[in-house]
């Protein structure tokens, strides 16, 4: 009955990639990264209160290239997430439902989540 060259179900190899789903799965992998960066924050926090050495170390770090590069990522994932969760609050009272608004919200979340990364680097560069 079945044909043996067909997927029984569909898959990624199958459909290819719309905003909507990399969005969903973006807001999944910016919930994680925002957990694991906090850890981060955390680690300079008590660092922070352990003593000069130890706070040293982790400026130091944060101050690295790597460093910069991961507090860039997780303000990103800070700003993409909010703006995601905000576009979700909307759906939940019934707006913006319609498909080409979807599509329109997704491209807002990203541009106003690379905005936002941007002018919070600019503001933190320029009060440092």
């Amino acid at each position: 009955m079945s044909n043996g060259s067909r997927p029984l179900s569909p898959h990624l190899q199958i459909y290819r990639p719309q905003i909507t789903s990399v969005l969903s799965i973006s807001h999944r992998v910016t919930g994680l990264g925002l957990a694991v960066g906090t850890l981060l924050m955390v680690w300079w926090l008590l660092a922070a209160a352990a003593g000069p050495e130890s706070y040293a170390r982790a400026a130091g770090f944060m101050g690295s290239f790597f460093g910069l590069l991961l507090l860039f990522g997780w303000t990103f994932a800070l700003w993409f997430h909010f703006c995601a969760g905000i576009r979700h609050l909307i759906w939940d009272t019934g707006y913006a439902l319609e498909l080409p608004k979807v599509y329109l919200g997704g491209w807002i979340v990203i541009g106003t989540s690379v905005g936002l990364t941007i002018l919070t680097w600019i503001i933190a560069l320029i009060a440092w």
